[in-house]
Parts: C-alpha cells; sequence; structure tokens
C-alpha cells in the first residue's frame, strides 16, 4: 500500500496574547502514515487536539515542529515548510478538505459552489457541472435549489453542499471534519459511500467521526490523539481493524 501522508514529530501550542502570552499545548509528537485506499479516523476526548491536528494537516495552522510529507504523483513536498504558493498548488488538485461549516461567495449559485474546484483544475465547465449534479442529486439536493445560493439554506442542506464541493474532484488526499454531524440517516448513508468510493480510488482519507454508526463503517486505523506512546513504535499510536 503506497503512503500518502508521512507525518512525523507533529508538535503544536497556541499563545493567548490577550491572555497575558498563555501557551496552550495542544499536541506533542504526533506521527502517523496513511495509505493510499486507507481511511484514518482522529479518536479521543472532547479538547485532545483532532481538529487542530485535522487543520495542520491542511496547513491551516503553522505547526511548532514536525514535517508532513505528502505523497503524490511520484514526488513528495514537506507541507509544514512549504511556501505559500505550494500549498495553494497542493490544495488544487491533491488535497481535499470538508469542514464543518460552508463558506462561499454570497449570490454564487449552489451549482457553481460545487463545480468550482474541478474548474479550477482544468475540467471543462459542462463536465464539471454534471459532475456537480450528480453529487448534488446524491446528497438530495433538489434540483429547484441549486440556481439559489447555499448562504439561504438549512444548516444540513450547506453541509451537504460543503460535502459535494468536496468530493467533485478525486483528491489523492482527503481531510474529514466531522461531515455527518448535521445529516439524517439517508444522507449519513450516502456520505459512506462517497467515503468507500474515494477508498476504492486510491484516496488516503483522513477524518474525524463522532457518529459511531460512519466511524464503524469507514474507519480502517483508529488514531487516538492526546495519548502518550508508550515508545516510539508507530504501531502503539494506532489501532488497526482487522477483519475477523
Amino acid at each position: 500500500m503506497a503512503t500518502r501522508i508521512s507525518a512525523r514529530g507533529l508538535s503544536k501550542t497556541f499563545t493567548l496574547h490577550t491572555q497575558g502570552g498563555t501557551v496552550l499545548p495542544v499536541f506533542a509528537d504526533i506521527s502517523l502514515d496513511v495509505g493510499a485506499g486507507e481511511c484514518v479516523c482522529l479518536h479521543g476526548s472532547s479538547g485532545a487536539g483532532k481538529s487542530t491536528l485535522l487543520r495542520s494537516l491542511y496547513a491551516n495552522y503553522k505547526l511548532d515542529s514536525g514535517e508532513i510529507i505528502l505523497h503524490h504523483d511520484g514526488g513528495s513536498v514537506d507541507l509544514a515548510k512549504a511556501e505559500p504558493w505550494e500549498v495553494i498548488e497542493l490544495r488544487r488538485s491533491t488535497v481535499g478538505y470538508v469542514s464543518q461549516f460552508l463558506r462561499v461567495i454570497p449570490r454564487v449559485p449552489t451549482l457553481d459552489v460545487v463545480a468550482e474546484p474541478a474548474i479550477a483544475i482544468g475540467m471543462c465547465v459542462e463536465e464539471a457541472h454534471g459532475k456537480a449534479a450528480g453529487l448534488l442529486t446524491r446528497l438530495r439536493i433538489p434540483e429547484r435549489l441549486w440556481s439559489l445560493a447555499p448562504a439561504t439554506f438549512s444548516g444540513g442542506e450547506q453541509q451537504r453542499v460543503n460535502i459535494a464541493r468536496g468530493f467533485v474532484v478525486d483528491y489523492p488526499i482527503l481531510l474529514l471534519d466531522e461531515p455527518t454531524a448535521s445529516l439524517d440517516a439517508a444522507n449519513r448513508a450516502t456520505v459512506i459511500a462517497l467515503i468507500d468510493e474515494a477508498k476504492a480510488r486510491g484516496s488516503a482519507v483522513v477524518g474525524i467521526f463522532h457518529d459511531e454508526e460512519v466511524r464503524e463503517a469507514v474507519a480502517d486505523v483508529l488514531f487516538e490523539v492526546g495519548k502518550a506512546p508508550v515508545s516510539d513504535a508507530l504501531p502503539q499510536w494506532m489501532e488497526r481493524k482487522v477483519a475477523v
């Protein structure tokens, strides 16, 4: 199994400059590997640093130390040291991210919001709109809403638009931050199917899934965030699900 993400020695603190420079440690000396076709679930108690770790893997947060080697197309980049233009390029074609909240330009129609990442990598508008329409249909967003801006939608509808946008490109690496948190059972099942299809294509998936049903369905590895390792051996950090 080819490795897509190799992270070593990741440490992160936050400094509260408005609170007298108080330093809050989040995590220290974290290491993990994620292979092609594998889903790693970040697990742990609230406040353990799961979302911070996921955002660090997307370069939203600057690490205090460590390296994040992303492997794709026969090359590799250390995301922790990447220049801003490199981060933009990686996000365009290699790393997809589904956050908990949809952030888009106001008044842009939903179909265009979903199709935009595909158009950005060179897909023709017609094909991108077709793929976006297929995802919106699978996620039960009625066609009558596609011409409207998603800012007018309910929270659950916005989350489904967010998911469609995240899956419109076949990213080699997918980062998912509670993608099913506000979804009903039918749409949770659709998201599980989308993740399984991404894994079958060889995507490496890292996600936070508080829904136990979803976690059990998609996770190949449970990675305990905030749990100190017994030694430097990576397997003692990671619990791999074994088929019986």
